[in-house]
């Protein structure tokens, strides 16, 4: 006698998916699943009681350090591994002037750092890069939709770390006696405004950015500046300010033009190493910014500095992974365009300007030590 599955088999195709419709059951029989309605029914229904969402979710554990430890992984990947630690040794070092509590300190330094590696989830995503800091990036391992949660995840971690900033005595109360006269500049409970201010920032110049990239078009070195100040000043701003509205000392003087050309600086710095160092390479692959069809700033001069024509251009529409073009680009802006040259003429006028604002500010001896770890020398010919 032939069974459910070889009875089917043996109807004409055309006529199947009318008997399916009329008679579901036979499709689960077609491939070997018995389909027993009533021994699979919920348990709840031959009692007759009602499903208990409610004793579900009282006795259902809080929320495990199991469950947190494996959302943060994507973060946790690259937060492990030591990057240039910059935005650390400028808090340290603006701390000379503003003597933040260490308790508070310490919390800024988690919050930025924090963002900052949060950040650099997103923006690997966006520019499809391949290593981060000589290791594989995390949505390569893990995958674009965990990666993003779980960036996303850490910038609100860094919000409720801001509540605990908060929390204790003021710190008005701490500021030594006589200098209450002096009005703060950036009031202790501006907190919440001061980082959503700068992640909008961080957002505008990282959009600019992408749409430059995704578009085709070249942005003027003016428009450059004003996109990085936005981009990459905002989470150094977020550092300062949080410690100008947490300082006991120097509370009314303003160290954000500082922090400005400092980011300006550190970008243009990062730009000129993409192409040029090998160190870079190792750790980011080589000249990545190719790649990804940045326009960065040896990048945009080239691009401006000969108009006519449009090699650079076509080069980064290709978005070349092999180093052919990537070789041939960079002798394009160090042999034709002297792109490489000027940007190094830029940075060391950024660099004299900055030196001369710490001096204005009475004098900084961490600061200095950065800026002497960060100077780039002209290579040799």
């Amino acid at each position: 006698m032939l069974n459910h599955s070889q009875q089917f088999q043996s109807v004409p195709p055309a006529q199947r998916s009318l008997i399916l419709t009329r008679t579901p059951n036979l499709l689960f029989a077609w491939i070997g699943i018995t389909l027993n309605i009533r021994s699979t029914a919920p348990m709840a229904e031959t009692t007759g009681r009602s499903y208990d969402v409610r004793r579900i979710l009282t006795e259902s554990t809080s929320w495990s350090e199991a469950n947190e430890t494996a959302l943060l992984e994507p973060f946790t990947h690259i937060f492990s591994i030591p990057g240039k630690e910059i935005r650390g040794q400028m808090i340290a070092a603006f701390n000379e002037w503003l003597n933040v509590p260490a308790d508070k300190l310490a919390i800024i330094s988690k919050v930025v750092s924090m963002l900052h590696t949060a950040s650099l989830l997103i923006d690997d995503i966006e520019d499809d890069a391949q290593l981060r800091r000589g290791v594989p990036v995390a949505h390569k391992i893990y995958g674009v939709p965990q990666t993003i949660n779980s960036a996303n995840y850490v910038y609100f971690l860094a919000y409720q770390e801001l509540f605990a900033l908060r929390s204790g005595v003021g710190v008005d109360a701490s500021i030594p006696e006589g200098t209450h006269a002096k009005e703060r500049l950036i009031p202790f409970k501006e907190l919440d405004r001061i980082v959503t201010a700068e992640l909008l920032s961080l957002h505008r110049g990282q959009g600019l950015e992408l749409l430059w990239r995704d578009s085709l078009q070249c942005p003027t070195e003016e428009e450059y500046v004003s996109m990085v100040n936005n981009k990459t000043g905002g989470l150094f701003r977020v550092a300062i300010k949080l410690m100008m509205a947490c300082s006991t000392t120097n509370i009314d003087i303003d160290y954000v033009p500082l922090v400005n050309l400092f980011g300006v600086y550190f970008q243009i710095r990062d730009d000129y190493m993409n192409l040029q160092s090998t160190q870079y390479a190792e750790n980011k692959g080589f000249a990545e910014d190719v790649t990804e069809g940045k326009f960065s700033f040896p990048i945009v001069h080239g691009v401006r500095a000969d108009t006519s024509n449009r090699q650079i251009l076509n080069v980064l529409q290709k978005r070349p992974t092999t180093p052919t073009l990537k070789k041939h680009t960079i002798a394009y802006l160090r042999d034709h365009t002297k792109s490489f040259d000027y940007t190094l003429g830029v940075m060391d006028d950024l660099e004299g300007q900055i030196r001369e604002e710490i001096a204005r500010l009475g004098g900084n001896s961490r600061l200095e030590k950065i800026m002497d770890t960060l100077h780039v020398v002209q290579p040799s010919a």
